[in-house]
C-alpha cells in the first residue's frame, strides 16, 4: 500500500482541497477501510458553506481529540484492508460504518443510548473521515454489507440508521395517522423506517414533483402539496382530529408550526429538520393540547444499522433515491454546491478511488 492517499480536507468555509495526505494508521480496536462510496448530506453542504458548526477546525474536540482541517464524509462503505486487535472481521469483508463512536461505558451506553454517549463523537464531523481512499474506523462501528447488494445502494446504510431511529423516537403506533413535513433524504429514510417498523397511515408534504412521486412508491398512503393549506387538509382528512403523529423532517421556514396546527390534541411532534432560524414556539398551545414535543439525532448502531442495511437489501429504496455517484475531484462543484444549492432530489455518493 501507498503511504499517501487522496483526500477531501476541509479547511474552513467554502474551502474543501482534494490533497495528499498520510494514509491512516489503525489503532487496537480499529480497521483500516478502502473506502467505495460516501454519501454526502446536507450536514456536509452546510459545513462547507456556512461553517465549521461541528468540525474542531479551531478548538480541539473533546472526545476524538482532534482539532484543524480534517477529512470530511461519515456515510462511508468500504473494503477492510487491515485489522489490529479485531478477531470478528477479516481483510476482504465489505462493511458499512455507522460512523457514531461511543465509549460503551458510560451511563448512558449502560441504557442503549450509546447515540447520546458522553464520550460521543463522529467521524467525519468530528475525526476524520470517509471521503478519502482510506479510513480508521472502530470495529464496533462496522457492519458487513449482505451479499449481492450493491455499494451504490448500501451507501445509503447509515442515513438510513438515522431514519429508522428516528421513527423509533417518534412514538408511532400501529394504526395511527402520521404526517411527515419533507420528502427529501432525511424524510425518506424516516417514511423508509416508518414502513419498516409499523402499520401506519402515512401523509406526505413537500413541493410537487419526484419526491412526492417516489413518497407514493415508497408506501405513503398520500401527499400533499407544500404550496397548499396543508395544516386545513390534514384536519379536514382527519375529521378535525388531526394526525396522531407528526414528523418535521424539512427545517423549512414554518413548518414546526405547521405541525403544531396539524397534530392532535395529546399527540406527538418529532423534530428531525434543523431550521437555519430557530423556531418560535406557541407554549400556550402546547400546554394547554397537551402536545408532546421530541428530538432524534444520529442513531444506535447496535439496533439500527443492519435493519437499514436489510432494507437496502430487500426493497427498491436504494435505486428510487440514489441520484449519482461522483468521483472525488466532483466533490465540491458537482455535490456540496448542488447540495448547498437545493437543488438534489436524492443521494449523491462519493467514489474516492474514481478520476474525473
Amino acid at each position: 500500500m501507498t503511504e499517501t492517499m487522496r483526500a477531501a480536507v476541509y479547511h474552513g468555509v467554502r474551502d474543501i482541497r482534494v490533497e495528499s495526505v498520510p494514509v491512516p494508521v489503525p489503532r487496537d480496536g480499529e480497521v483500516l477501510i478502502a473506502v467505495r462510496r460516501n454519501g454526502i448530506c446536507g450536514t456536509d453542504a452546510t459545513e462547507w458553506a456556512k461553517g465549521p458548526v461541528m468540525v474542531p477546525l479551531a478548538e480541539r474536540h473533546a472526545a476524538s481529540g482532534h482539532l484543524g482541517p480534517m477529512i470530511p464524509g461519515h456515510e462511508f462503505v468500504g473494503e477492510i484492508v487491515e485489522v489490529r486487535g479485531v478477531s470478528h472481521l477479516r481483510p476482504g469483508r465489505l462493511v458499512a460504518a455507522g460512523a457514531g463512536v461511543w465509549c460503551g461505558a458510560c451511563d448512558r451506553c449502560a441504557r442503549g443510548r450509546t447515540n447520546v454517549c458522553r464520550h460521543y463523537y463522529t467521524l467525519g464531523l468530528n475525526a476524520h473521515g470517509g471521503l478519502a481512499e482510506y479510513v480508521a474506523a472502530p470495529a464496533h462501528t462496522l457492519r458487513t454489507i449482505p451479499e449481492g447488494l450493491s455499494l451504490d445502494h448500501a451507501g445509503m446504510a447509515q442515513p438510513l440508521a438515522v431514519g429508522l431511529h428516528a421513527a423509533r423516537r417518534s412514538g408511532v403506533r400501529d394504526g395511527d395517522g402520521v404526517v411527515v413535513i419533507g420528502a427529501g433524504a432525511i424524510g425518506t429514510f424516516v417514511l423508509a423506517g416508518l414502513n419498516h417498523l409499523y402499520e401506519a397511515d402515512v401523509t406526505v408534504i413537500d413541493l410537487p414533483g419526484p419526491k412526492l412521486t417516489r413518497a407514493l412508491e415508497l408506501g405513503a398512503a398520500r401527499t400533499l402539496s407544500a404550496r397548499d393549506d396543508v395544516a386545513a387538509a390534514v384536519l379536514e382528512a382527519t375529521g378535525g382530529t388531526g394526525a396522531d403523529v407528526v414528523i418535521e423532517a424539512s427545517g423549512a421556514p414554518g413548518q414546526y408550526a405547521n405541525a403544531l396546527a396539524m397534530v392532535a390534541t395529546g399527540g406527538r411532534v418529532l423534530a428531525v429538520g434543523l431550521p437555519q432560524e430557530k423556531p418560535s414556539v406557541d407554549m400556550f398551545t402546547l400546554a394547554l393540547r397537551e402536545i408532546t414535543i421530541d428530538s432524534t439525532v444520529a442513531h444506535v448502531c447496535d439496533e439500527d444499522l443492519e435493519p437499514a442495511l436489510e432494507i437496502l437489501a430487500t426493497g427498491p429504496l436504494g435505486g428510487l433515491l440514489l441520484d449519482e455517484v461522483i468521483p472525488l475531484d466532483r466533490l465540491v462543484d458537482s455535490g456540496l454546491e448542488r447540495l448547498a444549492g437545493g437543488s438534489v432530489e436524492g443521494k449523491i455518493l462519493v467514489d474516492p478511488a474514481a478520476r474525473g
